[in-house]
Parts: C-alpha cells; structure tokens; sequence
C-alpha cells in the first residue's frame, strides 16, 4: 500500500492550519523531494500576504484539470507554498512577490517557476519537472506516443499545447505582433527570433571561431560545418545535408515539385527563398548595397562576389590553368572548359551548356522572350547584359580603357578585340591553311571564301 505523509500547511484565508495527505510517489518513474526549499518560500503566509486580496478573497486559482494529479497533489505539494482549492479562488490580478509580474489566473503555478528544484523525475533521462503533467507529456517522448492529432493534415503531437500552435498553421492565426515594426507571427519564439533584426542581438556564439547567430537553431546547424557531421540524407540519391530544409528541397528535384508560384508570371520554385528573389524582378526592389560604390543587388550572394572586385580577392584557383575566380561556382564553371562537360542541355534543340544560366539565356531564342526594355528608347533585349551595354548608347558611358592608347569602348569584348592590334594576338586558327586572326568572325569569313564548298583548293 502507498504511503502517505500529512502535512500541516497554514490557511491564508484563515490564519488556521489545513491538514493535507501527500503521497510519497505518484506514479511510476516520478518521486518527490522534500528539501531545499528556498527561505522565502518556506514561508506561505508572509509569501503570499504581499499579493492583492481585493473583498478578502484570495487570488491566483488554477482547475484541478490544468494542474492535472490528485486533487491532493494539488493542495499539499510539500515543497511549494500550498495550493488553494481552485473552485473558491477568485481569478483577479495579482501580482508575484518576487518578479512583479501580474496575472490574471495561476499566480500560484507561477510562483512554482521561481523554485530551481524540480520533484518530477523522468526515470529514462535526466530530465524533472515541476508539474506531473508536463512529465507526463514528456514521457510521450520515450514511448513515441502522439495522442493529439490535427483534424486537417492528421499529423500528430506529444502535447495538446503542440497541436494548438500548430493549427495556426492551417488557421493562419497570428497572434504575436512585433511593436518595431508591426509584423505578425504564428509563434512567441518566431517574434523573439525576428525582434533580434531590430536589437542586432546575437546570444548564440559559435565557441570554435566565434561566429554569433540570432536563433540557436543556426547555430546548431553552422557547428555542423567544424564537425562535418551531415544528419539528413536522401534516400533516392544518397546525398547529405547539414539542414532538414536543404534536404526538403533537394528532394524536389527528384519529385519534380516548385510548390512556390510567382503571382506576377506564374513562374513556379522549389525553394520559397528563389521565389523571394525572383519577385525582386518585379518589383524592381535591390536591397543589398555595396558600401564602396553603391552598386545595389538583389542577392546578398551577388553583394558578396560582386565586393571581391574592389578586394581584388580571387581566393578559388583551377588546378589545370591556374586561373583564379572569386567564387567557388565560377570555378565550377570553368573547370567544364577542361573536361568538356556540358550537363545543361536545351530540350528544344538538344544544345548543350556548361551552366544553367547559359542555357535559360539560349532557351530565350526559342521562346523570343526579351524581358529587359530600355526605359530610354523601349527597346527590349533577350539578356540584362545585353541591355546594359545598349544603355550605354544613350549615357554615352565609356567604361573600358585601353591601357596602350586613350581608345575607350562601351563594351568589354570590343576592349578585347582591340588590344589585340597591340600585342598581335591572333587567336582563331584555320585548320585547313593554318591562317591565324584576331577575331572570330573573320576567321569564319575567310573558311566561307577560301574553304567553302565549290572552292578549289589554292596552288601550292
């Protein structure tokens, strides 16, 4: 049989001592402390005689269902300033004594909060808590149970609470309001997460190089990097990732889902952060600026490369022509020159590319899709470059300078062809006579005359 201990607890509604019988363990894999209590909470009359008692009432009831237990667990936990019966509480402000925050119901369960001693012990882990119940839930945990499931997507949760937070989902509730700047969330820890983009706070410090982050989670996942450890893997390719997200979206490449879709043109995504980026095109919006010449940029990635151009930093070398690039990608790129690969090909005419990019400009000629227009003269281009140089026309803007003579051109390839005259590089060789030329055209013109079909081939 289970024992029991009475204890004798003062009333503070009356000044006279109530006797309540505390089971000495609640059930299996929880037992109680009875020690340690500190000073100011051994005392429940001077404890609670600081709070509000507006009509001689006392405050801070709690329903037997949300403490959960035995209505005497609920009254005569040894270690807490005695419960009060909830059905006689009346459920007014009431502020705590020792952190002054006010509450409307439950001023007692948080009193509980302030006492580092947990009497709810987890057999399986280490972990206690102060309430049966919230070890109860956890114990969901090692079981695998998830008695809470969501009527709309049926997936399931340990604890109520979890179901409730995630139907917001579904609901589109939001009820937490930054006071910065007006933005809504789902969830209190989202709202804390984003309210560090105002303050700048960073709590979360990296210890093997010092690198902080606003949310935990972040850095969790950037440690990843010094331990190389990659949890998520996909089981269609084998492929690792460090975040459950990349893995989410790696695996739509496989499944062929772009869940996001452009409203504007009906361009669909994989990824929520590439439609992000692709409405900049829209909306026209670069927020990313460069602090050197306030080039602005649509991408932080583009920032970042584009800002090694005033570092001169070229940190990625090829290991066959010693060619340096300032991102890793363009190295990529160029490593394809080598080995001839050519992973992109054109559905509508079967051409191959080295890069994606270079195959969406291509697919442009099919399509003859010209997004970029001159706000100038209306013109429209296939490619932003293209249009680039074409503005140029009507700034007259000369940005490439010959360094052999004050010739200038509006367009890097010209600069190109023309320093040639002053080195005498003849890069475009005739496999049949073995001519050479600087440009690329001529050498097309000569093999039309000289070497085309019907020509005689030329005296020895």
């Amino acid at each position: 049989m289970e024992q029991e201990e009475t204890l004798c607890l003062p009333d503070p509604r009356g000044g006279q001592q109530r006797h309540h019988s505390v089971p000495a363990a609640v059930g299996p894999g929880v037992q109680r402390e009875t020690k340690g209590l500190p000073e100011e909470l051994l005392a429940p009359t001077a404890l609670f005689q600081t709070m509000p008692n507006p009509g001689g009432r006392w405050q801070g009831g709690l329903s037997c269902d949300q403490l959960g237990g035995r209505k005497e667990d609920q009254l005569g936990h040894p270690r807490l300033p005695p419960l009060l019966d909830a059905h006689s509480l009346e459920k007014s402000p009431a502020s705590c004594p020792k952190c002054n925050n006010s509450f409307k119901t439950a001023l007692d369960v948080h009193v509980r909060s302030h006492i580092r001693e947990h009497p709810f012990h987890c057999t399986l882990c280490d972990k206690s808590y102060i309430y049966k119940q919230n070890l109860l839930t956890h114990q969901h945990v090692h079981s695998g149970e998830k008695p809470f499931a969501c009527s709309d997507c049926s997936k399931s949760f340990v604890s109520r609470r979890s179901l409730l937070r995630h139907q917001r989902v579904h609901t589109g509730e939001k009820p937490f309001t930054c006071t910065d700047c007006g933005k809504s969330f789902g969830f209190k820890n989202v709202l804390v997460n984003h309210q560090r983009i105002h303050t700048a706070e960073k709590p979360f410090s990296c210890t093997i190089c010092g690198k902080s982050f606003r949310e935990r989670t972040n850095l969790i996942s950037h440690q990843r990097i010094h331990t190389g450890e990659r949890p998520f893997t996909c089981t269609d390719c084998g492929k690792s990732f460090v975040q459950r997200q990349h893995l989410q979206s790696h695996q739509r490449i496989h499944t062929g889902e772009k869940p996001f879709t452009c409203s504007k043109c009906g361009k669909s995504f994989r990824e929520k952060k590439k439609l992000v980026i692709h409405q900049r095109i829209h909306t026209g919006e670069r927020p990313f600026t460069c602090t050197d010449c306030s080039k602005s940029f649509t991408q932080r990635q583009q920032l970042l490369r584009h800002q090694l151009i005033h570092t001169g930093e070229k940190m990625f070398a090829c290991s066959d022509c010693g060619k340096s690039f300032r991102d890793k990608k363009e190295l990529i790129i160029h490593q394809r020159v080598h080995t001839g690969e050519k992973p992109f090909t054109c559905t509508d005419c079967g051409k191959s590319f080295v890069s994606r990019p270079n195959l969406l400009k291509h697919q442009r000629v099919h399509t003859r899709e010209k997004p970029f227009t001159c706000t100038d003269c209306g013109k429209s281009f296939s490619h932003r470059v293209t249009l680039t140089i074409h503005e140029r026309i009507h700034t007259r803007e000369m940005p490439f300078t010959c360094t052999h003579c004050p010739k200038a051109f509006n367009d890097k390839r010209y600069l190109t062809i023309h320093e040639r005259i002053h080195t005498g590089e003849k890069p475009y060789k005739c496999d049949v006579c073995v001519k050479t030329f600087r440009q690329k055209h001529h050498l097309k013109t000569h093999q039309q005359v000289h070497h085309g079909p019907g020509v005689l081939p030329e005296a020895n």
